[in-house]
């Protein structure tokens, strides 16, 4: 079992960047490809970005140029700096340790955080 703990979300004006941050501990087995994904009210989490243990990394199209996912691999963190923030990107957002590829998509397979609120005012 994984447990994991996001940071760093918080109330920024459109335009402006934030950091988050997911400390994963527990199982290191369990930790595998990761991701970052968001949920907005009345919507299905939705996949942003993800990185696989060798580095890869794939993004929604959404924030594509604006945001940047990363991981410290040693200290089992991953990270998403996210630059030239829109009202749009506006969520609570979640990272997952056990992304999976199948038919086309990204899937996570693990369990969840509690998740960070980012809220961009316009």
């Amino acid at each position: 079992q994984v447990q994991l703990v996001e940071s760093g979300g918080g109330l920024v004006q459109a335009g402006g960047s934030l950091r988050l941050s997911c400390a994963a501990s527990g199982s290191m087995l369990s930790i595998k490809d990761m991701g970052w994904y968001r949920q907005a009210p009345g919507k299905q989490h939705e996949l942003v970005a993800i990185i696989t243990s060798g580095g890869f990394t794939n993004y929604a199209d959404s924030v594509k140029g604006r945001f940047t996912i990363s991981r410290d691999t040693v200290k089992n963190t991953v990270f998403l700096q996210m630059n030239s923030l829109k009202p749009e990107d506006t969520a609570v957002y979640y990272c997952n340790a056990d992304v999976r590829y199948s038919n086309g998509r990204y899937l996570p397979f693990g369990s969840w955080g509690q998740g960070t609120q980012v809220t961009v005012s316009s």
